[in-house]
């Protein structure tokens, strides 16, 4: 296979150079383009609705070729562009002998920009009747075999240009995404958030049971985390006055990969001063299911090929508690197991890996993630969890042994987390320092102290509801997606030797 690869490089290698030796610039500044293929479409069927009685339109259009077909004397060249499709006529007798004779050193890939008039063929199709032509750019690659639909799919994520070269499917799903971020903006400012934008590079990474990537700044030289969250500068914000802000950005967490994880991904977070988590919640069940009625035009979607039926994204979702869920889909009544000796042994009969030395928290966490999030198929907030899952998240008044916190969930998926944020200074410093306690008993997840976001606090934070919301996993549920890394556009991979 790489000896033919060889080949197609030799080849137009050569036909690079004939191109310069008849004086042509493969690789011209600039092409004035006049419509886009869709463009081209509206003028000619406008014209046609106006009786077709002037001339048809002329157009300057321009491509990748995905399909040239010789006819001898003429040939048919299909030009793709950013909106779509149009076929472009080049005759011999139109063109001149020297012109025409030039399309043999055009190949599939290459792009080309034509001037003419549009037509249509006798099967309807749309065409350009070409005057002119001009070679923009010289593929000296060519296309993937499978021009139609790219199948590979480590090629697909390694090499995304080729999969949306090959693949329409893949370029409508994101524009879809782009789509849906836009829509999502709309929502946050529709209800008076203020977008922000809070620091990548901390001290201190916080706002996560996450691991940070560590770089070091050499003009401060010392060293820094790319962030993890953007939660406690937000909350900062809250403190200085903000009521309603978010900000949508990219946060990076140093952990395995997988079909739901990607060490880089995008988070929108939120928070909300005067409200609490069940304010939230009812935001998040309207925000998914307004952007699938704006951008799907509706509020029902497949479910996940191993269930049937379709999911209705419409509120109000379904509530479930943390003791609620693995009592039903665990059989685990955790009012039980307060302790970790016990609670080890039953998740050990249960016969759920966790992680070796994992303390009574990490084990609930291991059960949830295991038996009850996979079930979890139509929209849902998972509820109330147990206070040392939570270090940031008030405790709820009635039993402080949980926090007002929630995860919605959807196909299975977890969107993203929110809460009832802390905002005793003396009690979130208390809890840093347990967190503290089990970093140092070897949880490298457990969250980092923050000295001057607790500084902040003392100055007083009203009640507040915070949200975190996966975009990527957003996006998964509304495109029926099972792989995170079906809707990032370059998504970190091992490296290759």
């Amino acid at each position: 296979m790489s000896s033919r690869k060889d080949e197609f490089y030799r080849q137009r290698r050569a036909k690079l150079a004939r191109l310069r030796e008849r004086g042509i610039d493969p690789y011209p500044p600039r092409y004035r383009r006049t419509h886009t293929a869709a463009e081209a479409l509206h003028a000619f069927q406008a014209w046609e609705e106006a009786g077709a009685a002037d001339p048809a339109p002329d157009v300057r259009v321009a491509g990748r070729i995905t399909s040239m077909r010789d006819m001898g004397g003429a040939t048919f060249v299909d030009l793709r562009d950013g909106s779509g499709k149009l076929q472009a006529y080049l005759r011999r007798d139109v063109l001149g002998e020297e012109a025409y004779e030039g399309l043999r050193d055009l190949d599939l890939g290459d792009f080309l920009g034509v001037a003419g008039s549009l037509f249509r063929t006798r099967t309807g199709e749309l065409t350009v009747e070409v005057r002119e032509h001009t070679l923009l750019s010289k593929a000296l690659l060519p296309p993937p075999e499978k021009w139609h639909g790219l199948a590979d799919v480590e090629t697909r994520y390694r090499q995304r240009y080729l999969d949306l070269m090959a693949n329409q499917e893949v370029r409508d799903l994101f524009t879809l995404r782009s789509r849906v971020v836009a829509a999502i903006r709309r929502f946050m400012d529709s209800r008076g958030f203020l977008e922000v934008e809070t620091p990548v590079l901390l001290p201190k990474a916080g706002g996560a049971a996450a691991r940070p990537f560590v770089t070091h700044y050499e003009a401060l030289d010392h060293d820094f985390c790319l962030r993890i969250a953007t939660e406690l500068y937000l909350k900062r914000l809250i403190v200085g006055g903000f009521d309603r802000v978010y900000e949508m950005g990219r946060v990076f967490r140093n952990e395995g990969l997988s079909t739901r994880h990607n060490p880089e991904f995008t988070l929108l977070e939120s928070y909300e001063a005067y409200a609490d988590y069940n304010d939230v919640a009812a935001m998040v069940e309207e925000l998914v299911s307004q952007v699938a009625q704006e951008l799907l035009g509706t509020t029902r979607i497949p479910n996940p090929p191993e269930a049937d039926g379709e999911l209705d994204l419409s509120p109000p979702w379904r509530r479930l508690t943390v003791v609620e869920g693995l009592r039903q889909y665990a059989g685990l009544d955790l009012e039980a197991y307060w302790e970790e000796a016990t609670l080890r042994a039953a998740v050990e009969k249960m016969g759920v890996e966790v992680t070796p030395g994992a303390g009574w928290a990490k084990l609930v966490d291991e059960v949830l993630a295991t038996c009850v999030e996979p079930c979890l198929m139509e929209p849902t907030f998972l509820m109330d969890y147990p206070a040392a899952l939570s270090p940031l998240a008030k405790k709820k008044p009635d039993d402080p042994r949980f926090v007002e916190r929630f995860e919605p969930f959807v196909a299975g998926i977890e969107l993203g987390n929110a809460y009832t944020e802390l905002n005793d200074p003396l009690e979130q410093q208390e809890r840093f320092r347990e967190q503290a306690r089990q970093r140092a008993a070897g949880d490298e997840e457990a969250e980092r102290g923050d000295e001057d976001f607790l500084r902040a606090l003392e100055h007083g934070m009203p009640p507040t509801g915070g949200l975190g919301l996966g975009i990527d996993r957003v996006v998964m549920v509304l495109t029926g997606q099972r792989a995170i890394r079906q809707v990032i556009l370059f998504p970190q991979l091992r490296l290759r030797d």
